[in-house]
């Protein structure tokens, strides 16, 4: 994700709750409760980067609306790390609930 866009990083964010669903499946969703915590942590520091709500739509929809002359390398790399690092967390609960990708 090294050179993604913020428009990479706002479809990236905007799709959580959707990848979050699907990696949980009809899994009991307390059986990783640890892992939505550290999704959770991952987009609250994106957020407070962005300075808006601990949310993804909210990261997402501030990351679309700040102008492309304001963005910074630093912010975009920090905003980097954090999406994937909610990648990870994402695999993370698809292993504990024991889904398989290929579905």
């Amino acid at each position: 994700m090294s050179a993604s866009t913020p428009a990479d990083l706002a479809v990236t964010f905007r799709s959580l709750a959707r990848r979050q669903r699907e990696a949980i499946g009809d899994a009991d969703p307390g059986a990783v409760s640890g892992l939505v915590g550290a999704l959770e942590g991952h987009v609250a520091a994106a957020a407070a980067l962005l300075h808006t709500t601990p949310d993804a739509e909210a990261v997402a929809r501030a990351i679309e609306d700040r102008p492309a002359d304001e963005w910074d390398e630093a912010t975009l790399d920090a905003l980097r790390a954090e999406g994937l690092a909610a990648g990870g967390v994402l695999r993370s609960m698809q292993a504990a609930v024991g889904e398989d990708d290929d579905d």
